[in-house]
């Protein structure tokens, strides 16, 4: 067994006994391997090993390995340049990272409708930072519900970035903040299938999931810390 190989199968692991410890089915919990910055080679081996789903954040980085193993799924994971909406909304299966209707709006407009529609999430910004993208909790309703008419896009859910923390009530806090955003949106809109949290990386998935998690997004885990 390879080194990725054998990481992925220890976070699996640990998402199964996360899931017992908090009651919730494994299967709703998702693995999203962060492969930015990583060569197309270490992705391969990743996916050879049963992983289906990978994220990126900077655009000229990913397509070569979005054009080179096609059979992934992919999903953007980073800020959104106006600029770059085209290619993004063509080229990827998920974005986890709307923060606007403007550029809900262009990658409906830009993406192909043979593709299908592009599944949005719209990322919150739970802890306030202002170096962070996303949108305030209070804003995100009406987000949701601007993605719920564009023609070609299908909203998912939400994603967020907390800030880190060593205190374990503080690193669960935004998480549950997330949580309750999704499930008043689910609430007061009805959109079907409004039902991803994308949250949790490699230093704190396991709280994320006793949170309700539903994509966790993990890269140094699995591929080593990045250049």
């Amino acid at each position: 067994m390879s080194d990725i190989s054998s990481r992925l199968a220890d976070i699996r692991k640990r998402i199964e006994t996360t899931c017992q410890h908090c009651a919730r089915d494994p299967a709703e919990v998702h693995l999203l391997a962060v492969s930015k910055t990583k060569p197309i080679s270490l992705v391969e081996e990743a996916h050879r090993a049963g992983q289906q789903d990978f994220g990126e954040n900077y655009l000229q980085d990913a397509l070569p390995k979005t054009q080179g193993l096609a059979s992934a799924t992919w999903h953007f994971i980073g800020a959104i340049q106006s600029n770059k909406t085209r290619e993004i909304a063509n080229h990827f299966d998920w974005v986890h990272s709307v923060s606007s209707e403007k550029i809900a709006r262009r990658l409906s407009e830009q993406r192909a409708p043979e593709l299908g529609p592009l599944k949005v999430l719209i990322q919150v910004n739970t802890s306030q930072e202002h170096q962070k993208s996303g949108v305030n909790p209070d804003k995100a309703l009406s987000i949701a519900r601007f993605v719920a008419e564009q023609q070609n896009l299908e909203p998912a859910g939400l994603m967020t970035i907390p800030a880190a923390s060593a205190d374990a009530e503080l690193q669960r806090q935004p998480f549950r903040v997330l949580r309750e955003t999704r499930d008043h949106i689910r609430d007061t809109t009805g959109i079907e299938g409004f039902q991803h949290l994308s949250m949790g990386m490699t230093g704190d998935f396991e709280v994320a999931i006793t949170e309700g998690a539903t994509w966790i997004r993990i890269g140094t885990a699995i591929f080593g810390s990045r250049s």
